[in-house]
């Protein structure tokens, strides 16, 4: 391997991160989550998906039906972003919170998912309608944390809902040798339903506020912002601008705030947090090319053309530049020979020196998903994956080959010699 792959000096690199958190209060799916996932922005080219939804239906029928099948909001993000070139990395679901990452299938050999974790918080610390679930991995050789919560609401709750927010924090202990703590880790995203609300300003002010997009006149009161000034671990996680209205709560179907008798204030409840091992707190939106791993933020904003939930989803699109501590993969494959429909296929692989396999690995042939209006009709591409079982994860990728008709090579099937295995 070290003949075929002499070493070069990796370079940086910029992989772009669309993270989504929703409270979808048990809705299904709507038709349309373009705008969510930002599926017709043509200045956008996403690498990584990041989907943290809270409130999923969890009755008893729902919950058995989904343990049997895919729950339908993945399988939602599985159809629409299949044919886009993603593949499901992993996913982690504690009752109503559900945690997917999705990647282009290019980096999945640079992708390793060392664990997937759930902290339950709710009725005496054991049940799992509040709390946080994690998926554990590392990108390119850089150990990344992502955690889903959703915390206590009410706004006289707010002492509780920084309790949880520790004590998900401390419960994050991993195996690993050099990073046994999650504080250790390059990158880590946090984001949910937080339900931190707005102090002290009444119901008429904060509408008002919001009326005339006056968004900043609540900052100053919004119990997150303040817990933040207080406590040195909290300030080190990092949050856009707030500069879209709060997203919660809203009468369903509709984008008026809650006109019911309880009239709940308006509040910033679904938040996205950052925190990186080795970037400051002021350079997150000035790219550096000297950094080695960091962080910068393109958009943060909320979407308020879905009514299904009293809540709306927030998204933030991050860019991630960093120098890859792994450049090449475990495995190299190669499809010897031409590939017809009617042989064997014969594969060439080669091993990384300290790649250590398995007799349960395995290669697996999938079909490339394409937009057909793109090109002009031809045969469909394939690609090898290779699978680590020690590792769970894929560690080697082909390049794209088709696999044609026997006749397509003006030869005939029955004059073919025996298939080679």
């Amino acid at each position: 391997m070290e003949a075929m792959s002499p070493r070069t000096e990796p370079r940086c690199r910029t992989l772009s991160i669309h993270v989504v958190t929703w409270n979808v209060a048990s809705a299904a799916p709507p038709p349309d989550l373009s705008d969510l996932l930002q599926l017709n922005n043509l200045n956008l080219n996403l690498d990584i998906y990041v989907i943290g939804l809270q409130e999923l239906n969890c009755g008893i029928m729902s919950l058995l039906s989904d343990t049997a099948f895919e729950d339908p909001w993945s399988s939602y993000f599985m159809d629409v972003l299949s044919p886009l070139s993603f593949v499901k990395v992993s996913s982690v679901r504690m009752q109503g919170l559900l945690l997917l990452i999705f990647a282009k299938y290019q980096h999945l050999p640079f992708i390793q998912v060392l664990s997937t974790k759930s902290t339950p918080t709710g009725l005496f610390g054991y049940w799992g309608n509040k709390g946080g679930v994690n998926i554990f991995l590392k990108l390119y050789g850089y150990y990344v944390s992502i955690i889903n919560c959703h915390l206590p609401p009410h706004m006289a709750n707010n002492d509780q809902r920084l309790e949880h927010f520790d004590r998900i924090l401390e419960m994050q202990n991993f195996e690993t040798q050099d990073t046994p703590n999650i504080l250790d880790h390059d990158l880590i995203l946090w984001f949910g339903d937080m339900n931190f609300r707005i102090e002290d300003f009444g119901l008429h002010f904060v509408r008002e506020s919001i009326k005339n997009q006056r968004y900043s006149d609540l900052w100053e009161k919004d119990q997150l912002s303040i817990a933040k000034r207080h406590d040195p671990l909290l300030r080190e996680f990092q949050e856009g601008s707030l500069l879209f209205p709060p997203t919660y709560k809203f009468d369903k179907n509709s984008n008026n705030y809650d006109t019911s008798e309880k009239k709940r204030k308006p509040a910033w409840t679904d938040r996205i947090l950052w925190r990186l091992k080795r970037q400051s707190q002021t350079d997150f939106q000035t790219p550096t090319l000297s950094a080695p791993f960091a962080l910068f933020l393109r958009s943060y904003v909320s979407h308020m053309v879905y009514t299904i939930s009293d809540h709306k989803p927030v998204t933030c699109t991050f860019d991630l530049e960093l120098k890859p501590l792994v450049s090449a993969p475990l495995i190299t494959l190669l499809p010897e020979g031409p590939c017809t429909m009617e042989s064997d296929l014969l594969i060439s692989y080669c091993l990384a020196a300290d790649f250590l396999s398995s007799p349960w690995d395995w290669i697996g042939l999938y079909k490339v998903y394409i937009d057909i209006s793109d090109i002009p009709e031809t045969e469909d591409q394939f690609l090898l994956f290779y699978y680590s079982n020690n590792l769970h994860s894929v560690v080697g990728i082909s390049k794209p080959f088709k696999i044609q008709p026997f006749s397509f090579l003006g030869e005939d099937p029955l004059d073919e010699a025996q298939p080679q295995i």
